[in-house]
């Protein structure tokens, strides 16, 4: 058992009952393949209960600053999190997540790049539109419905990957990928509310 698997195991023990977390639509997931999983961002612990859910493990970019931190710049590569420098074009940081979807595996990004003051969804950065477009990598949105509350339910739902196909015939820009991606999580977060 890797480390990843171990402490997905241990997250799952103490996060799962806490929050009560009902997972909606796991079966939607890509099997194999490259996958951008795009989520809406409401808590510190959205990382964490996206990667017990998913069914598969997930890469996700962490702020450099954490990385500095004694003990996590140990614990993050482990857990498949790689260092972004916020507030620039981090051209390492694009180059790491189009690897990752070009070697078949899933990375899990945040559309809105912080977290939402309200609970809405803010306009998604024009990143998401960029992993979309520049690699064949299924698009699969997800909707983390809270609040993270103790034994109050809290869902994540996966919907059906997201048909790109169009969009990249079109030549779209990177900001339309976004729109269009960040339409299909208002969608399921509209629908399971």
């Amino acid at each position: 058992m890797n480390f990843y698997s171990f402490a997905k195991g241990v997250v799952s023990c103490v996060l799962k009952p806490l929050y009560r977390i009902e997972v909606i639509g796991a079966e939607r997931f890509p099997k194999e393949g490259g996958v951008l999983l795009c989520a809406n961002h409401i808590s510190n612990f959205d990382p964490p209960v996206v990667g017990i859910t998913a069914p598969r493990p997930i890469h996700f970019m962490a702020k450099e600053e954490l990385f500095r931190v004694p003990i996590l710049k140990t614990l993050l590569p482990p857990l498949n999190a790689f260092p972004v420098k916020r507030g620039m074009s981090d051209r390492q940081a694009l180059r790491t997540g189009l690897d990752i979807l070009k070697q078949g595996r899933v990375f899990g990004i945040f559309p809105e790049g912080t977290r939402s003051k309200d609970g809405k969804l803010q306009k998604g950065l024009s990143g998401v539109g960029f992993f979309a477009l520049r690699t064949d990598a299924q698009v699969v949105p997800c909707a983390i419905i809270g609040p993270y509350r103790p034994l109050k339910k809290l869902k994540v739902v996966y919907g059906e990957p997201i048909a790109m196909d169009e969009l990249r015939k079109q030549k779209a820009s990177p900001e339309e990928a976004t729109e269009y991606i960040m339409r299909h999580i208002q969608a399921l977060l509209d629908e399971h509310q």
